[in-house]
């Protein structure tokens, strides 16, 4: 399979201001040197606690934010460096699912607007085939076609999460950045969403990078995982190396904590100690190391560098 996009060494950090006249006084590295890729047609999931960068990582790739270091290739071109109106071409195959079905929707918008409005500031199509893709995009995530006409307070969170998706699909993208796309949902209609993407995906060749805080949703609609912890990504591996046999201490304890359908699966839960560290002052060395009960010296000192260690798996912790 082709490689659709790859990212070397992203960085993005947020300066930290003080004072009257905002002096600034250091920086949050909300993304700290991540690196991976994606091949056509696959899903990664990229999982972590809240606050560890996966969200800044998604929007830093589309360039709604701007990263402070690093390449961002798509296609082998780095977004990195292209103009407002380049990156509004490349916008076409690039798009998002946001989290929030209830804010990321024009409440004064119809629908009809809400998926009329990308095409016509992409200058897509004719006045009549934009009215037949309305449609035809409705059709595709499960609504139907006099749903054009409605507001989005009209929806539940499961429809409106449908329009946010139909939306995403008017322009025909290759890759769908879906940041935490169900977890403002209820469970039975996460279920629904995700066998739509699912769905969606196999029919038009889709290539998504799945942003989720859930490892069983994860388990459920990636094809690789990233565990990412503090802006950096700890482990990276093929969905079954990583649920069956875990490396990292970071990545074993988050997947203890997923509850088993088996009541005599008596599965050892591991708790971490203390409290996740200020991103504003990380520990120096391995950023896990103040949570790490097989923390040793050099961890206090040396960052672990991503390496790998099987086929598919890779790792960054000074146990390997």
């Amino acid at each position: 399979m082709e490689t659709l996009l790859e990212v070397k060494g992203l960085k993005t950090y947020f300066p930290i201001k003080k004072g009257l006249f905002g002096k600034k006084a250091g920086y949050v590295k909300a993304v700290d040197d991540v690196s991976f890729s994606l091949k056509e047609g696959e899903t990664l999931g990229l999982v972590g606690e809240s606050g560890c960068g996966k969200s800044t990582t998604g929007r830093s790739i589309l360039q709604l934010i701007k990263p402070t270091a690093g390449e961002i290739l798509y296609q082998g071109h780095d977004l990195t460096k292209k103009n407002f109106r380049e990156m509004r071409e490349v916008r076409r195959d690039l798009q998002m699912i946001f989290q929030d079905p209830y804010s990321s929707l024009n409440s004064r918008m119809t629908i009809r607007n809400i998926l009329l409005e990308p095409m016509r500031i992409h200058g897509l199509y004719s006045p009549r085939e934009r009215e037949e893709r309305v449609k035809e995009l409705l059709e595709v995530v499960g609504l139907r076609r006099e749903h054009a006409d409605r507001y989005p307070h009209e929806f539940s969170g499961g429809q409106r999460q449908r329009i946010g998706i139909a939306r995403a699909l008017a322009l025909k993208p290759r890759l769908i950045i879906a940041d935490e796309p169900v977890s403002a949902l209820d469970v039975s209609v996460q279920a629904q969403v995700l066998n739509l993407m699912q769905d969606l995906q196999e029919q038009f060749g889709l290539t998504y990078l799945f942003i989720a805080h859930d490892l069983s949703v994860v388990k459920h609609f990636s094809t690789r995982v990233g565990v990412m912890y503090l802006g950096r990504i700890v482990e990276l591996a093929d969905k079954k190396s990583l649920y069956h046999s875990p490396k990292h201490p970071y990545t074993q304890s988050l997947l203890s904590a997923v509850p088993v359908l088996d009541p005599d699966d008596k599965k050892e839960r591991i708790l971490l100690s203390g409290d996740i560290p200020d991103p504003k002052n990380p520990p120096q060395g391995c950023a896990f190391h103040t949570r790490c009960a097989a923390c040793m010296e050099i961890c206090k000192s040396e960052r672990p560098p991503l390496k790998e260690l099987a086929s598919n798996h890779m790792v960054a912790c000074h146990l390997y």
